[in-house]
């Protein structure tokens, strides 16, 4: 005998031998699972010792992924309790559902025998379709039941025993993970502590207590209520931390309230006791056979290893490796928890849970360790630009209000002591007036006014679909400049629906998103013929699995499609059907080798179904027709157009098909391919009656090489189907809007280059000017091999060129090639989560704005605009790998419906609708945050303006202010704080989109803000100095200083001096209400009952005050009369005819300014011509 024999007869004998251990091993199972069934079930689980696997194991089995790994773990369960690895005296508890020695050392031979196999056919690449290939997959079946059966005393038909769920928790762990810890009370009320300007409020506040407590007391006088000041500061100090950390606390509370009910909703099905039983995620254990079907679209709480048999099931990963290209699995295979089912079903068994599992890990380290989210996650830790700016506000307010009390101080003493010759003793009195000078510099009121505009801000979000849980992720928002968007469910409607047809040589291509494609059917050119509308419905009707249905609201007397269930591309053509007013259920219902209702189900068995499978790339429904049977198929678009002869014609008859007709469809689904279209050929032929459906063709291939059926060749050919995730109806005026707002969007995602070049023209993401021109100018097809250079880039070209290797090969980010891209990228295809946290953090860090011809080159050849800033960021993310560039960008916005909870916990904002136009309305009120905040400052800012002079001219004067100290309170912090909620309660106006974002760099008080501020503040000193110092010579009565000093009584003087000074600031009010010098400063103040209340409030209070208040408030004892009131409000009115002064002053100014510089212009452009000749 030969070598070459010996050899062949001995790998026969191999092969017959592995597979004689593979039947007797899987012989041996099915007597042990029915052993199980019969008794270990009954029993349960008793004790932990029960297992010779580990959770580490099984854990390490998730993460490989491998059948390697699964064959590690079944040697592993052989080796002795002392870990040798004595593979052939195993363990007892290993084979103890055996009952004879024979058995038990059959089992672990066949173990043995079959990880081998397993690891040596790992090793080697095979085709998919090799004989080694499928004993690869038989093994990793049995090995699947294996460790199900004998490491997991589970059974594949009848799950575990309820008993037991508590041993395994115990052993495996719980697949509940631990909420994410929340913040304290009392760290939220230190971190709101830390406020620049509260902590000046604090140490002002102590000061005021101290000096008017101790040192500002003579001899045997009464304190009384002189801490009052001082007492109210802090309390104020003390309402602003407790709101923001109460408004805070509550936010956590209610991120925990949506994960809960979210939780109480994820519910599985799963085999216990030999039933169907449905439970929560976190009540799943390890050994749970769980049952999963594509039809929920379900989601997998925990890692499994999928058991046999399989309906072709198909998994979504992409939230776990970024890749959105589905997964076939089969059984031996692991499935990973956070990962989605989306292509048919099957069974599985549970070997990790909660942190032992994948996604649990990433869940943990989130959750867990700061460091981790300070290096891996990216977090940033940068205060909003809001924050950084009212920092700086404050900072420059202090200095002003200290150099301001140091002044008056320096001129009480000067006058007081060296000219007037008063005692030394009235240091202090000089003391508590600059003290007086510096609290009414200093803006108690502001703190809470962020404060209340942010909250406000937030809650309103709420019912426009964002669940803000950082405040100042409300304002941060206000700011972006990018946008970098998912397309699939956030631009999408994440519904797949057709929008293409090509039948009977017409192009049906409907293009306008708010268009039916079955309604531009039945409408261009005159609609298409009954006849073929006939036949297309049909097929769709009868070609399409049982499993896809589609749903109707019961009080719909339209049949309105409530939801659907299935294979989403069956839905979409069902849909179809529906919307050409066609019912499914009633074609297949009345076709005759289709239906299994009524009559009809009997003659079921006369119809043949050819499943769909990845061999073939089709499917295919044969049903009795016209004495014979008729074949409907639909498949890859390729793959039924090569097999075609004929096509039907506007009549629906069959015609032949030529070369000509033949190039014409290949082309049209390519053009479909390449908008990002998934296309579907349909097709049928006539078959005699007696017809061999099991035949073969000895010609036609399957694209596996495999033979095709001869019922599937030889066919008409009906259409091409263009099928898509349509854009949501409102996208595109969505991302106008935001091109309209100066912010910039792009694109990020997992398809491919066609698809997102698609999505994103419609978009209008895309415009004409992004795609190459003909020679004649005409536009080319605005596909992506069109697109000028790095308007769209796929992942991993995109990564080659932005970072580079050292000489050490390690990978570094190359900022300067990156700023070279990021101008034109607009459309970032085939990316991972990787790419965007590259892509968040390139543009975070770009200086690109400081290169002045840069961008002037960038604006003039290519009209891109660069923002003269850093970028503000915003990033939208819904799976776990995104957490990174989530945590990284300058606010992160996790989905709602799709998003995992761990891309949930690393956002700032949940879009509770999955919609990009709400992202637009996120923009929308976070501009109106800062705008809110503006107008307090412009309030503000003048009262200080106004009372610090006030108290300046005083000290002057009189060595003390003409308001006292509890009126300035009055003013600067109880009314400022009212003020404030009104100012923030403003509803934002479509005219926030119109302009472009706020710099990080520009000061919040702009020039106009600046003028309304002098002006107003103008006019009320000049008010306030004529009445102090020519009021009792106007009016004719005792001048305050003379009746308080030598009466000891409160003032009408000064009692008129504050309540005009007070209705002057009322009567502002409404004025800053406007940023922009609007002459109608009423202009939507009816759309603010909230404005409108606490103003009336504010003035009823005011009116309290002056009239019953004089003890406390340090104003006359009987009020003021009916004639100073009328003077006062005239007064605080003349601020509306000084607003307008103060509009047509700015303007004309503004217009000289525009003149004269044009005059500069002119003479630098006659220098430069003379220069030149």
């Amino acid at each position: 005998m030969s070598s070459a024999t010996a050899n062949g007869t001995n790998g026969a004998a191999a092969d017959a031998a592995a597979t004689s251990e593979r039947t007797s091993l899987a012989a041996v199972l099915e007597k042990a699972v029915t052993d199980r069934e019969m008794t270990g079930i009954a029993e349960g689980v008793t004790s932990a010792a029960a297992f010779t696997v580990t959770k580490t194991q099984l854990s390490e089995l998730g993460e490989e992924r491998t059948r390697t790994a699964l064959a590690k773990v079944l040697l592993d369960s052989l080796k002795e309790d002392n870990g040798a690895a004595a593979t052939e005296s195993a363990s007892d508890n290993v084979v103890d559902l055996v009952e004879t020695p024979t058995e038990s050392a059959s089992v672990r031979r066949g173990i043995v025998q079959l990880a081998t196999n397993l690891q040596s056919l790992e090793t080697e690449t095979h085709d998919e379709h090799s004989e080694q290939a499928v004993e690869a997959s038989q093994n990793a079946e049995v090995a699947a039941n294996a460790l199900t059966t004998l490491l997991l005393k589970s059974s594949p038909e009848n799950g575990i025993s309820p008993s037991e769920i508590a041993i395994r928790q115990d052993v495996f762990g719980s697949n509940a993970i631990a909420d994410k810890e929340l913040d304290s009370f009392l760290s939220l009320c230190w971190e709101a502590v830390q406020d620049f300007v509260l902590v000046w409020l604090i140490i002002l506040g102590i000061i005021s207590i101290v000096v008017e407590t101790t040192v500002g007391l003579e001899d045997g006088e009464s304190c009384g209520a002189c801490w009052l000041e001082g007492a109210a500061i802090l309390c104020s100090v003390c309402i602003v931390v407790l709101i923001t950390a109460s408004i805070d606390y509550a936010k956590q509370f209610a991120f925990i309230r949506l994960t809960r009910s979210l939780h109480e909703t994820n519910t599985k099905s799963v085999i216990r006791d030999g039933q169907q039983v449905s439970v929560v995620d976190d009540d799943i254990v390890v050994g749970d056979i769980l049952s999963v079907n594509s039809h929920s679209l379900a989601s997998i709480p925990a890692d499994c290893v999928l058991l046999g048999p399989t309906a072709d099931l198909k998994m979504d990963e992409s939230t776990l490796t970024g890749e959105s290209k589905l997964i076939s699995k089969k059984p031996g295979d692991v499935i990973l928890s956070g990962t989605t089912a989306v292509q048919g079903s099957g069974k599985m068994v549970v070997i990790a849970v909660g942190i032992n599992s994948v996604a649990g890990k990433i869940q943990a380290r989130v959750y867990d360790s700061s460091d981790h989210q300070d290096d891996t996650l990216g977090d940033s830790e940068e205060e909003s630009p809001l924050f950084v700016k009212l920092d700086m506000i404050a900072k420059q307010i202090g200095l002003v209000g200290t150099f301001c009390a140091v002044i008056a101080f320096a001129a009480s003493c000067i006058i007081g002591l060296a000219i007037e010759g008063e005692d030394v003793d009235n240091l202090i009195d000089y003391l508590i007036v600059a003290i007086t000078v510096l609290a009414v510099a200093v803006p108690e009121g502001l703190p809470l006014a962020v404060t209340l505009a942010l909250a406000f801000s937030s809650n309103k979000m709420m019912k426009e679909q964002n669940l803000v849980k950082h405040l100042d992720a409300c304002e941060t928002m206000g700011c972006a400049t990018t946008i970098c968007t998912d397309k699939t469910g956030t631009l999408t409607a994440n519904k797949m629906t057709a929008r293409a047809l090509y039948m009977a040589m017409k192009n049906y291509l409907c293009t306008d998103p708010s268009v039916h494609l079955a309604d531009f059917i039945k409408t261009m050119d005159g609609g298409a013929s009954p006849e073929c509308l006939e036949i297309l419905t049909a097929l769709l009707a009868i070609d399409t699995m049982d499993e896809t249905v589609l749903t109707f609201k019961d009080d719909s007397k339209l049949k309105e499609i409530s939801g659907a269930s299935g294979n989403p591309t069956e839905v979409a053509l069902l849909t179809l059907i529906h919307e050409l007013g066609r019912d499914y259920n009633e074609i297949r219902n009345t076709t005759r080798g289709r239906s299994n209702q009524g009559d009809l189900a009997k003659h079921l068995g006369e119809g043949k179904q050819y499943q769909f499978s990845s061999a073939r790339k089709m499917m295919s429904w044969a049903v009795p027709h016209n004495g014979g049977y008729r074949v409907y198929t639909k498949g890859a678009a390729e793959v039924v157009l090569g097999r075609c002869h004929q096509m039907i014609d506007s009549n629906a008859s069959a015609v032949d098909m030529d070369d000509t007709s033949s190039d014409t469809l290949v082309g049209i689904a390519e053009s479909y391919a390449r908008r990002g279209m998934r296309t579907l050929g349909l097709a049928y032929r006539d078959l005699p009656e007696g017809f061999d459906f099991e035949a073969l063709s000895p010609s036609i291939k399957n694209t596996d090489g495999t033979d095709a059926f001869q019922a599937e060749t030889d066919l008409v050919f009906v259409g091409v189907v263009g099928i898509e995730d349509p854009l949501r109806k409102d996208v595109p005026r969505a991302i106008e809007q935001c091109y309209e707002a100066g912010i910039d969007v792009r694109l990020v995602t997992g398809d491919s280059p066609n698809t997102a070049v698609s999505i994103a023209h419609q978009a209008g993401i895309l415009r004409d000017f992004h795609f190459v021109t003909n020679d004649d100018g005409t536009p080319k097809e605005m596909v992506a091999s069109n697109l000028k250079e790095n308007v769209m880039m796929e992942g991993k070209a995109f990564r080659a060129k932005v970072y580079k290797t050292d000489s050490d090969g390690n990978k570094e980010f190359d900022q300067a090639v990156f700023d070279k891209i990021w101008p034109h990228l607009r459309v970032l295809a085939r990316s991972s989560p990787d790419d965007k946290l590259t892509l968040a953090h390139g543009l975070n860090q770009s200086t690109l704005f400081t290169e002045t011809e840069i961008c002037r080159q960038l604006k003039t050849e290519d009209n891109i605009s660069i923002f003269p800033d850093r970028q503000v960021v915003a990033m939208t993310g819904d799976g776990t790998n995104d957490a990174p560039a989530l945590k990284r960008a300058d606010i992160g916005f996790a989905m709602g419906i799709t998003g995992t909870q761990i891309a949930k916990d690393a956002a700032d904002i949940i879009l509770l609708d999955d919609n990009f136009a709400s992202i637009v309305t996120a923009a929308k009120w976070g501009r109106n945050v800062y705008c809110s905040i503006q107008k307090f400052l412009q309030f503000q800012l003048t009262v200080n303006i106004a009372a610090v002079v006030t108290a300046l001219t005083g000290a002057f004067a009189y060595q003390k202010s003409p308001l006292a100290a509890i009126q300035l309170l009055w003013v600067n912090l109880l009314m400022d704080a009212l003020a404030s909620l009104a100012l923030a309660s403003e509803p934002p106006v479509d005219a926030l989109l119109k302009k472009p974002p706020v710099n990080r760099t520009q000061h919040m008080i702009t020039k106009r803000m600046w003028a309304n501020m002098l002006g107003q503040a103008t006019y009320q000193i000049v008010v306030v100095m004529t009445l102090l110092f020519k009021g009792p010579d106007i009016f004719d009565f005792t001048a305050g200083h003379i009746v308080e000093d030598e009466l000891d009584e409160n003032s009408v003087h000064y009692t008129l001096i504050f309540n005009s000074f007070v209705w002057m600031q009322l009567f502002n009010e409404v004025n800053c209400r406007n940023l922009k010098g609007e002459f109608n400063v009423f202009a939507g103040i009816e759309k603010n009952p909230i404005f409108l209340s606490i103003l009336v409030s504010t003035s009823v209070l005011q009116v309290l005050i002056v009239q019953f208040g004089s003890i406390a408030f340090h104003v006359a004892e009987d009020g003021l009369s009916g004639k100073y009131w009328g003077i006062s409000i005239a007064l605080g009115a003349g601020s509306f005819p000084v607003q307008q002064c103060i509009n047509i002053l700015y303007r004309i100014g503004q217009h000289v300014n525009l003149v004269r510089n044009e005059g500069k212009m002119k003479k630098n452009a006659n220098l430069t011509t003379r220069h030149a000749a």
